[in-house]
C-alpha cells in the first residue's frame, strides 16, 4: 500500500533533516554555548552592588575565557607585533604609554627577563615630520628620531623608565622597532589600581576630575571600566561606582576580571580606568593595573607600622628610622615620590646592617600625597595593627616612662577608638646656619609655644571605605572615633623649618594634592606656607632666629642618653658604612 502524500511529506522532511544533522545541530550547540557565555559576561560586568561585601566565591578556571583573550590580542602592542614579520626576533621590551610630568616623561613598560636594560635610549621623534626614512635606499619607511638622550631606569627596575623632558609635540619611544608615543599629561589620567581581597572591589587612583577635598562626590556620574583598549568601546567591561572621593574610586570588579587576576598565569594583566557617564563621556587615559596584595597575617601582625612620603630625603632615613625603632616601631613603609639622591641605596644599607624591616615602593605621581597615604593605608591593613601618618622630619616623643607600646595597647582594648590625634610642636632653625651633623632632634632646640596641627595614628581596618584623608589623617567607618591623645603623654616635634639649605626645598614641589606650590600666588596665608615667606625662595636676614618661642631639649637629652656611643661620643646616624652616603650629600 502506497503511502499517502502527507506520509511522504513527513517522511521527506525527516529525510531533510537527517541530511542537514551533521551540520544544523553543531551550529545550534555552538550559538547556544555563545548565547550562554555573553549572558554570564554582561550579567557580571552590569551587576550593580550597593554594599562592599562583594565577595564571589571563586574557582579556577579549567578553559580560556575567549571573550578576554579576544580583548588582550586587542592591544596596540598586538596589533603593532602582528603588522611586523619579525617572528624570530620579537620586540625586546612593550611599551604601553608615555606620561609627561613637569620635570620628566616616564614611559611605561613590560621588560622580558633578559632585556639589556643598559641599552635603552630615549628617542624624540617632531611632530611636523613623523615618517622621515633613515635612508633613501630603506625599503620600508621608518621614523628618524631628531635626536636621543640616555634612559634613567630607577632601582629595583620597575614598570618605566625615566626620559628628559621632550619639546611640545614631539614622540618618544625607545627603539625605532617600537611605535611612537605622544606623552600624555599626568594630571589627566588613572595612574594606580588595588584589588582589595576584603570585598573583591577596585580601588582606582585617578586625576582628572577635580573632586573637592574631604568630600564624597556622586559615584552615579562615573563607572570603572576594564580592557586593553579604551578606544575601542565594545572591548572593555564596566562596573558601578560605589564611593568615589578625591582621587580615589572604588568599585565592583567584574567576575571574569577577578578570575583572570586570580590566575598564576596572567602575562597581560588588563588596564583599568574611569569614565563618565553621560552626554560627552570621557574614558581617563590608564596605566593602571591591579596590584594584587598578599593575604593578611591572622596573628602576629605587627603593633606599630609607619608610612611617610619622600622626595629627596635619604639624608634624613637613618636617624628617623634608627629613632623610630627604638621606640617600638616595627616596619616602614617609604613612598619614594621619584627621588634622585640614592634613598634606595641608603635604606638597602640599612636593610643590610641591622634587618630594619623598610619597604620601598615607587610612587613617582606628582601631588597625590592623600591617595599614597591611601594606597599605604591598603598595604598596610593586613599586617599592622596601628600605622602612623608622619614625615621624615616629625618624631615622636613621649617625655615621661610611658613607652609607645603602652599607649597603643591602652587604646587597643577600647574597640570604637579607630585613630588617635598627635599634638606637632613646630621647630625652628634654633640659630643655625648650616645642616648639624649630630641629627635635628640634637641640632635644633627652639620652638613656637603652641602646637601646629596634628598627625595620626589609625587602625587600618577600621578605616571608611572611601578612603577619605587630609593632613595625615582619616575619615573612619560609622560607629567609630579619635581621641586627641594628651600633650604630656605623646608629641610630634615638627623639624619644620630648618636651616635655609633644607627648607629651602619646600619652595619646588608640595607633595599634597590640595596645596599649591609655593612659588604660586595663590593661598599665600595657608598654614602650610611659612609666615611672611611669600612665594620667593630668598632666604631672610633674620632666618636663623625665627620660630623661638621655648627652648625644649627634652628630646635632646633623652637622645643623648639612649643613643651616644659612649666610646666615640657619636651618635649612631653619625658613624657607620651605610651613613658614608648621607655625609656626602651634605657636602
Amino acid at each position: 500500500m502506497r503511502p499517502s502524500m502527507k506520509h511522504r511529506r513527513r517522511a521527506g522532511g525527516g529525510r531533510a533533516w537527517a541530511r542537514g544533522s551533521s551540520a544544523s545541530p553543531s551550529w545550534f550547540l555552538l550559538f547556544a554555548f555563545l548565547c550562554c557565555a555573553l549572558f554570564a559576561a554582561v550579567a557580571f560586568s552590569a551587576f550593580r552592588i550597593f554594599g562592599v561585601s562583594f565577595r564571589p566565591v571563586l574557582m579556577l578556571p579549567t578553559w580560556q575565557n575567549s571573550a578576554i583573550n579576544a580583548m588582550a590580542t586587542d592591544h596596540p602592542y598586538f596589533t603593532f607585533a602582528a603588522t611586523k614579520n619579525r617572528s624570530d626576533n620579537p620586540p625586546s621590551v612593550r611599551i604601553e604609554e608615555a606620561i609627561s610630568f613637569p620635570d620628566q616623561v616616564l614611559i611605561f613598560l613590560q621588560f622580558p627577563g633578559s632585556l639589556p636594560r643598559s641599552d635603552l635610549a630615549c628617542l624624540y621623534y617632531p611632530p611636523s615630520n613623523p615618517t622621515t626614512t633613515i635612508s633613501s635606499s630603506s625599503s620600508s619607511s621608518s621614523p628618524v628620531p631628531q635626536f636621543h638622550l640616555p634612559a634613567t631606569i630607577p632601582s629595583p627596575p620597575p614598570s618605566f623608565v625615566r626620559c628628559p623632558l621632550a619639546p611640545r609635540g614631539f614622540f618618544v619611544s625607545l627603539s625605532p622597532d617600537l611605535p611612537l608615543f605622544q606623552p600624555r599629561p599626568w594630571d589627566h589620567l588613572v595612574y594606580a589600581a588595588i584589588l582589595d581581597p576584603h570585598d573583591n572591589s577596585s580601588i582606582v587612583f585617578a586625576k582628572g576630575f577635580n573632586l573637592r577635598p574631604v568630600r564624597l562626590a556622586d559615584p552615579s556620574r562615573y563607572e570603572c571600566v576594564y580592557g586593553w583598549n579604551f578606544a575601542k568601546p565594545n572591548y572593555f567591561m564596566t562596573s558601578p561606582v560605589l564611593t568615589a572621593a578625591q582621587e580615589i574610586i572604588r568599585c565592583p570588579t567584574p567576575h571574569s576580571i577577578l578570575l583572570r587576576l586570580r590566575s598564576h598565569a596572567v602575562l597581560n594583566p588588563p588596564l583599568v580606568s574611569v569614565k563618565t557617564k553621560g552626554r560627552g563621556a570621557v574614558t581617563l587615559p590608564s596605566v593602571a593595573h591591579h596590584e594584587t596584595l598578599p593575604p593578611s597575617r591572622r596573628q602576629g601582625r605587627h603593633t606599630m607600622c609607619v608610612c611617610t612620603m619622600v622626595r629627596n630625603q635619604a639624608r634624613f632615613l637613618p636617624e628617623w628610622i634608627i629613632y623610630h625603632s627604638r621606640l617600638g616601631v616595627e616596619r616602614w613603609f617609604i613612598y619614594d615620590n621619584d627621588s634622585d639622591d640614592d634613598t634606595d641605596q641608603v635604606l638597602a644599607s640599612m636593610d643590610m646592617s641591622s634587618n630594619y624591616n623598610v619597604t620601598r615602593h615607587l610612587w613617582p605621581w606628582v601631588k597625590t600625597q592623600e591617595a599614597g597615604f591611601a594606597h599605604c593605608a591598603l598595604r598596610a591593613r593586613g599586617h599592622c595593627q596601628w600605622v602612623g601618618f608622619i614625615d621624615v622630619d616629625e618624631f615622636l616623643y613621649l617625655p615621661t616612662n610611658v613607652t609607645l607600646n603602652d599607649v597603643l595597647r591602652k587604646y587597643s582594648s577600647k574597640p570604637r577608638i579607630g585613630e588617635l590625634r598627635i599634638a606637632c610642636h613646630s621647630f625652628g632653625p634654633s640659630g643655625r646656619r648650616t645642616v648639624p651633623s649630630e641629627g635635628v632632634m640634637a641640632g635644633y632646640t627652639c620652638r613656637l609655644s603652641a602646637p601646629e596641627r596634628h598627625k595620626s595614628i589609625v587602625r587600618p581596618e577600621v578605616l571608611n571605605p572611601s578612603l577619605i584623608n587630609v593632613v595625615h589623617h582619616f575619615h573612619l567607618k560609622d560607629g567609630m572615633r579619635y581621641v586627641n591623645v594628651e600633650k604630656g603623654l605623646v608629641v610630634i616635634n615638627h623639624y619644620k623649618y630648618q636651616v635655609w639649605e633644607v627648607f629651602k626645598e619646600k619652595f619646588y614641589r608640595r607633595v599634597a594634592t590640595y596645596v599649591v606650590d609655593w612659588q604660586i600666588e595663590e593661598n599665600v596665608g595657608s598654614k602650610d606656607r611659612a609666615p611672611g615667606l611669600g612665594t620667593k625662595a630668598v632666604e631672610p636676614s633674620d632666618w636663623p632666629s625665627r620660630f623661638c618661642e621655648v627652648h625644649d631639649t627634652g628630646l635632646k637629652d633623652w637622645v643623648s642618653v639612649a643613643f651616644v656611643d659612649p666610646r666615640t661620643g657619636l651618635l649612631p646616624w653619625q658613624k657607620g658604612e651605610e651613613f658614608d652616603l648621607i655625609h656626602h650629600f651634605d657636602t
